[in-house]
């Protein structure tokens, strides 16, 4: 491969300039922002999911000053099905730090910038390069795919080793022309032309001087270290249902679903004995009814969870035993309050 810097990314530009994606809802109207908004949003998970959510979010939090004043349990439920959720939590701390900290206005330092809440290198990078016409590396997953091929590296990406060299390209490539223009490319390349699995090299701009499409292995190209199986964990939902409401709790702001509202919980199958006995000592509920409903299986980065829902309807409604902030009676059919509900909580909900 003999390719200057300056050839591959005038040949990505060119690219973009003829097919790249230019309206994308952050892209309009750009400010940091909705930027910075859009890349925490973009974090492992793909354009077409977050688009929907993007524009629900900015319209009920259309600026950094409305972020940072709202309260978590509207952000959370804003954010509810998308995931990940610390990253709902590390935008509204961001928000406060960039008022309180910055007088409001965003930081165009690279530095400055990796010190927030939930902003690596590589989303530093986007948001300077993106809101500031900067130049300034990225290395998400799609750029890493194309630089990988481009090279034909065929060491695993997901070690360390070779990370530092995909950064090293990174940084090699890194245009000080268009610098907004060509992070959205390389991003845009790899999310729609240097594609997983078979790439459309028919149509790449760097296709000529590709190791992977020149040795035939743009289809194996790159390749992970190995992933251990997924562990499978179980616990037991408890829907205690008094009328219309449900007892929630809140969960702790770190962890799964962290800082969002949860049945009651029971680490493992359901065993009436224990369900029964968890009710009396924490809760303060004596069960006399109760239904198993239908078990399902909710994945998560780390395992899989078999959920056990377990309803339980009582004609007295208990007093609250724990912190107001902690335990609410909730009604899904007519909700008094925005809390944020995790997907599975909200598919239990629905079927009730």
């Amino acid at each position: 491969m003999n390719i200057l810097p300056q050839q591959f990314h005038k040949l990505v530009l060119h690219w973009f300039d003829r097919h790249g994606r230019k309206h994308l809802p952050w892209q309009q109207n750009k400010t940091a922002y909705r930027v910075w908004v859009s890349e925490i949003m973009l974090q492992q998970t793909q354009v077409n999911t977050v688009v929907p959510y993007f524009e629900r979010f900015i319209q009920q939090f259309p600026d950094l000053s409305t972020l940072a004043n709202a309260h978590e349990d509207e952000i959370l439920h804003a954010w509810a099905g998308l995931g990940y959720y610390s990253r709902a939590r590390n935008l509204h701390k961001t928000a406060k730090i960039v008022m309180n900290d910055f007088n409001g206005i965003f930081p165009s330092d690279l530095r400055k910038l990796q010190t927030l809440p939930g902003i690596g290198q590589s989303t530093a990078g986007a948001i300077l390069s993106i809101a500031f016409n900067q130049p300034a590396a990225i290395l998400d997953g799609n750029v890493k795919r194309v630089l990988a091929r481009f090279h034909g590296m065929t060491q695993p990406i997901n070690e360390k080793a070779t990370e530092n060299q995909l950064w090293a390209l990174a940084e090699k490539y890194t245009s000080t022309q268009r610098a907004a223009d060509y992070t959205q490319a390389m991003m845009d390349l790899g999310a729609t032309c240097c594609i997983r699995g078979t790439p459309h090299c028919d149509i790449c701009p760097l296709v000529r001087y590709c190791v992977a499409h020149a040795q035939g292995m743009s289809a194996i190209l790159p390749v992970k270290k190995a992933s251990r199986e997924l562990p499978v964990r179980s616990a037991t939902f408890l829907l205690i249902q008094h009328k219309e409401k449900l007892l929630l709790t809140k969960r702790p702001s770190t962890g799964i679903w962290g800082g969002l509202w949860s049945f009651p919980e029971i680490s493992g199958l359901p065993e009436i004995k224990m369900i029964r006995a968890h009710c009396r000592q924490h809760l303060r509920i004596t069960v006399s009814e109760y239904k198993m409903l239908d078990s399902f299986r909710h994945t998560f980065s780390h395992y899989h969870l078999d959920i056990f829902p377990v309803l339980m309807p009582i004609q007295h409604m208990p007093p609250i035993v724990m912190d107001d902030s902690l335990q609410i009676w909730y009604n899904p059919y007519h909700p008094e309050s925005i809390i944020g509900l995790p997907k599975p909580i909200q598919l239990i909900m629905k079927k009730l």
